[in-house]
């Protein structure tokens, strides 16, 4: 769920980044020492700290989502998945009824996450956290936002909870079943299995009461859906669709959209249309702008919120007819020419981001198209 993927603001690093590596360690140790830990023990902490260039590479070479939402969750959802988070949501039901009471977090919510990030624990990353940690920190990229993690990890050092030799998790320093990085663990870690440690990659318990702690503590509101499917009439004012928009659903009622199971919640709404009008449609609630503080994609947003509808029983979803999108290509000819317009798209990357959908839906609505932010070739002819 990593800081790495979902900051937008980097903060300023603690330490001079860059330079011989020997160098950098004796900064960080200083800094450690200056805020308070045992020399000797920082010592043992940093002794087995070494630059990974796999973790360099990682970081430079992130894969984004250049699949469609159907195509990306199609590949994500499979029967086996399915099967296996309903197994476990029985196994686990006690500290889901827990979390449930203390949290007010959904089962299935958890539960998605736990299967995109680890697929239920049984892929946690293989990179040593320390090396990762202190390789971001010294590399000049985003410095000031690994630099605390490095101190974080050092605190779960000192309670017993992390081994810098043997702590492995993801490129980007996340540890355990539900990939936190340590601050997060510090600020938001919960020990669910009642035996004095959090200990992320072992203690399923561990993580999912941590999980709902994070999700608690980032906005989630206690008991609200978060996410679900509706019908769209076929005309409507497409613009008042998006993420960034909502109406109450008596609005939503009066302009055709329907919930899919006959009863919307009483609570504003976003209409979300990923493939534009004649695909899926989902009306999104409050909680799931939350989701976003996780995991900054909307189309890995989408899916997981969606995954977690499908656990706690919802049909699969219509996908309806949507009309064929654009390539990569033709995705980075149509930002660079929104960027030329004096729109703010981002990197040209060929990825539909949020920046690039809102310039599409404000270009198609100049143009007099259906408005509803799914770049086509007939808008990159009009461009």
């Amino acid at each position: 769920m990593g800081t790495a993927a979902r900051a937008q603001s980097i903060p300023a690093p603690l330490v001079e980044c860059g330079g011989s590596w020997s160098s950098f360690v004796g900064r960080m140790k200083d800094l450690a020492r200056a805020q308070g830990h045992d020399s000797g023990t920082v010592d043992a902490f940093f002794a087995s700290a070494a630059q990974d260039s796999r973790t360099l590479n990682a970081d430079r070479g992130q894969g984004f989502f250049t699949k469609t939402f159907i195509d990306f969750s199609r590949s994500l959802i499979s029967q086996g998945r399915l099967d296996n988070g309903v197994a476990n949501m029985s196994r686990y039901a006690s500290v889901f009824d827990r979390i449930d009471q203390t949290y007010g977090v959904s089962r299935g919510v958890l539960t998605a996450f736990w299967a995109f990030e680890t697929d239920y624990g049984a892929f946690q990353g293989d990179f040593n956290t320390l090396n990762s940690l202190m390789t971001l920190s010294h590399d000049c990229r985003r410095p000031g936002l690994f630099q605390p993690q490095v101190l974080a990890a050092l605190e779960l050092y000192e309670h017993g909870d992390f081994d810098p030799r043997g702590t492995t998790g993801a490129w980007a320093g996340e540890i355990g079943m539900v990939q936190m990085l340590p601050r997060d663990i510090i600020e938001s870690g919960v020990d669910g299995d009642g035996d004095g440690h959090v200990l992320l990659k072992s203690s399923a318990p561990d993580a999912l009461m941590s999980g709902a702690n994070m999700l608690s503590n980032l906005g989630w509101r206690a008991g609200e859906p978060w996410l679900e499917e509706v019908i769209v009439p076929a005309e409507m004012d497409w613009s008042k669709s998006g993420v960034e928009r909502s109406l109450s659903t008596s609005d939503w009622k009066a302009m055709g959209v329907q919930a899919r199971d006959g009863s919307f919640a009483n609570l504003p709404g976003s209409l979300i249309l990923p493939q534009g009008r004649k695909g899926p449609a989902f009306m999104a609630y409050p909680n799931f702008q939350v989701y976003f503080e996780w995991n900054q994609s909307f189309t890995y947003v989408l899916t997981a919120a969606y995954f977690a509808t499908r656990l706690e029983g919802a049909p699969v979803y219509n996908a309806g007819n949507p009309e064929p999108g654009l390539d990569q290509g033709g995705m980075k000819l149509l930002q660079q020419k929104l960027q030329a317009k004096g729109y703010d798209v981002g990197k040209i990357d060929g990825i539909l981001g949020a920046g690039t959908r809102a310039a599409v839906q404000a270009e198609q609505a100049r143009l007099g198209l259906p408005a509803d932010a799914w770049p086509t070739a007939a808008l990159l002819n009009r461009l």
